[in-house]
């Protein structure tokens, strides 16, 4: 049996064969899914005239903001294009891929390689951005259908609000499996060449998204509390505030575009650096079920998400005592246990009666316990009901200096206790397949993070829901105005509880992508070791510490990621001053405060939107440049060093910044949830909230921006790394293209830093 040629890659058994073709077909199976619950949200009313009009100012924002993106963006994709493809001039095809196609002539091998390459480049960028622009879009469209959902019973907004974000889960899992799996099935072997391409333009395009949609949102953000809930002691979405609009357009093109894209490439590094590393495997052992095996948990593990993501809005019907009603957080966290329960229980016998090595099905749970084990993790740091939020809220009983002392503190420790987790599954690793090899070890790994990730589809959706639950309370806010009626004020509290709980599951996803960051990071560390010695054999053994040079590297990889996020967090207050200013002055209209003129919410949405874009490509020259740099300098060994310097600092400060940034936001709704009494300092408007609108104001730029950006920047630098390997290998100081190199890649630094701290030029 040979289907499609199949079994020149390995696959010569009518199991394997169907297996990876059976991948395919959950693939598509995961993009019917979203497109059936797509028809199913859109079938929902938008609402009254009043929220349609604010719905249209949010959706006309969110997609303007995404055009201009776009144009700001595709000039350096199509260079990058004609560099990767001009690239196997000077990097050449490995081994794998002059064995798999040397029949056709040493020529066409170069061209197929080039073209892999380019196309597979291509097609994770294109991939990565319709996750993003279409998961946004169908988060815009929910929204407002929320908001009116929640006019009729908890239950109904829950259901609209978490089917979009499965949505978007389900095409990051489609298009992510489709992806990986379409590569092997073409190049076989000699995948590696265009694995590497296509985690490369996946993760470029989440950095350029998620920088810019978190710049854009936390500008408006911030601008939006200090003028409006601090100085003029408004609701947080009041339609006299000029930067409402542009806030609630954030939340989309920040939370939802942005993460969404982030989670995808995530969702595909992790099946790359298994593949490679599994493709090594192969190459040693001759069993091609290293690679079927991460294919399959990966097809396993859609399924599951498909189970358990449309089971949240069932669990409320069930009299069950330990599922509190009306509980958004208790719903996605049991359906994610469904999901997680269906997943080890076939990867265990996919690894007894397949793979006939029960150790994989053990790592496959590894991975799904270290998800499973950042749900309750993230959320005792980020809760409303636990102790480190309630901590933070009693801190603001004596100011702002008190109230960011203490976020501080909590986002601090959960990130030490987050690393300690992922420390954890990686001794379970080396424990399992430590009598094995290096080679095996770092596989394993691998595999943790592919059963970390099987449920993207659930992680996915939580995260969507929380900005579309945030929109729905603004829309309500915004378009709700009797406030003496029942039904609207019943609804609007299941409003602020659905927004509440999004915060939370908003935070468990982000630690979620940090961490399958630093593992797809280790594995992807692995695979430039193995590159630089295929290049030149026993070129790197091991890194070295005690190196002065390798320590250098080190060092230097461990300030990127503060030097990016101070670049990011610059960008935010710079863009929030304007925005400040921008509301102070239209407050002074007559008119605007007592409601009985507009303001100019497409002023604040130009101001949001130029500053955003004018920090896109720096940051992803700066990405690029340094660790090129480091390896054209200091050579490979100190790459590697530079790398694990990258890896550490990177997942302790993203952590840090997003559980701190989660709490700090609330512990500021919890005081809004209480009575409102100035007297006893107690709700909004109390000087407890302003201290707590403090806290989430600092905490806005950590979480949504700098945060959540560090997790692409890892792995494009360790991309770059990778695909850069075979050059600096060869590379000496004495040549004098080499130092061309240099000073273009230093200029190019230069200009990536004097650009980032430029101001934003005024608006006329």
């Amino acid at each position: 049996m040979d289907i499609l040629g199949l079994s020149r890659h390995g696959l010569t058994t009518p199991f394997e064969q169907l297996g990876v073709l059976g991948v395919l077909v959950v693939a598509v199976i995961s993009l019917l899914y979203a497109w059936f619950l797509r028809s199913k949200v859109v079938r929902y009313d938008k609402g009254t005239p009043q929220m349609q009009e604010v719905w249209e100012a949010i959706r006309q924002g969110a997609e303007g903001y995404l055009n201009r993106q776009l144009r700001t963006i595709l000039p350096a994709i199509a260079l990058l294009t004609i560099a990767l493809f001009l690239s196997v001039a000077i990097v050449e095809p490995t081994p794998e891929a002059t064995r798999e196609f040397g029949y056709l002539g040493e020529r066409n091998v170069v061209l197929i390689v080039a073209v892999g390459r380019t196309v597979a480049f291509i097609m994770g960028a294109t991939f990565s951005l319709l996750v993003g622009q279409l998961g946004m879009r169908m988060a815009i469209q929910a929204s407002v259908r929320a908001a009116s959902a929640a006019r009729r019973s908890f239950n109904e907004a829950l259901t609209v609000a978490y089917y979009a974000g499965t949505i978007t889960g389900m095409l990051t899992d489609g298009l992510g499996l489709m992806g990986g799996t379409l590569i092997f099935i073409v190049f076989g072997r000699a995948a590696p060449d265009a694995l590497l391409g296509f985690g490369f333009g996946g993760t470029l395009l989440a950095l350029f998204m998620r920088v810019g949609g978190g710049i854009y949102t936390k500008a408006a953000d911030v601008g939006a509390d200090l003028v409006g809930k601090v100085e003029k002691d408004i609701p947080e979405d009041d339609p006299r505030n000029a930067a409402v609009v542009a806030d609630l357009v954030g939340d989309n093109v920040g939370d939802c575009a942005g993460m969404a894209a982030d989670i995808f490439e995530s969702y595909e590094v992790t099946i790359v650096s298994a593949l490679i590393l599994g493709l090594a495997l192969f190459e040693t052992t001759g069993e091609i079920k290293w690679i079927v095996y991460p294919l399959l948990i990966r097809a396993i593990g859609v399924i599951s998400s498909i189970i358990g993501t449309f089971t949240v809005p069932i669990w409320e019907r069930f009299p069950l005592k330990f599922l509190r009603a009306h509980d958004a957080e208790e719903a996605m966290f049991r359906s994610y246990e469904v999901s997680s329960v269906n997943t080890i229980l076939f990867s265990f016998l996919l690894a007894i009666f397949y793979a006939h090595d029960w150790r994989l099905g053990l790592l496959t749970t590894l991975g799904v316990g270290l998800a499973v084990a950042f749900n309750p993790l993230t959320s005792y740091f980020t809760s409303t009901k636990r102790a480190p939020v309630q901590e933070i809220v009693k801190a603001t009983k004596t100011g702002p200096a008190t109230t960011i002392l203490s976020g501080l503190a909590v986002g601090m420790e959960s990130s030490v206790w987050a690393l300690v987790v992922i420390a954890i599954s990686f001794v379970g690793a080396l424990l399992i397949y430590q009598a094995d090899g290096p080679q095996f070890v770092l596989y394993a790994v691998s595999m943790i993070g592919i059963g970390m990730l099987s449920h993207t589809g659930n992680n996915v959706a939580m995260d969507s829901y929380g900005p579309i639950s945030d929109n729905a309370n603004g829309i309500a806010e915004m378009a709700w105005h009797d406030m003496t009626d029942e039904v609207t004020l019943k609804a609007r509290q299941i409003m602020a509880d659905l927004d509440a709980v999004g915060n939370t599951t908003k935070a468990i996803t982000k630690g979620i992508a940090i961490a399958s960051a630093v593992i797809a990071a280790v594995s992807l560390f692995a695979s430039y070791i193995t590159d630089v010695n295929r290049v030149m054999p026993g070129a790197l053994e091991s890194i070295r510490v005690s190196d002065t040079t390798v320590f250098i590297g080190f060092l230097l990889g461990g300030a990127l990621p503060w030097l990016f996020s101070s670049l990011s967090i610059r960008a935010v207050s710079r863009a929030a001053g304007q925005i400040v200013e921008e509301v102070r002055n239209q407050f002074k209209i007559p008119g605007i405060m007592e409601g009985t003129r507009k303001p100019d919410y497409a002023r604040v949405v130009s101001i949001s939107t130029r500053s955003a874009q004018k920090e896109l490509i720096p940051l992803a020259v700066i990405a690029i440049a340094m660790p090129l740099l480091v390896g054209l300098i200091l050579q490979v060994e100190s790459l590697g060093g530079y790398l694990a310097g990258v890896i550490l600092s990177g997942q302790l400060l993203a952590v840090f910044m997003a559980n701190a940034g989660g709490a700090w936001d609330n512990a500021k709704k919890s005081i809004e949830d209480e009575p409102r009494n100035l007297e006893q300092n107690t709700g909004k408007g109390s000087e407890r909230h302003k201290a707590g609108v403090v806290g989430d104001t600092v905490g806005d730029p950590l979480k949504d921006t700098a945060g959540p950006a560090l997790n692409p920047m890892i792995k494009v630098v360790n991309l770059v790394s990778l695909l850069a390997a075979p050059l600096i290998v060869r590379a000496r100081l004495g040549d004098p293209i080499i130092w061309v190199a240099i000073v273009i890649l230093f200029a190019g630094m230069v200009w990536a830093i004097y650009q980032s701290k430029r101001p934003v030029p005024e608006l006329e």
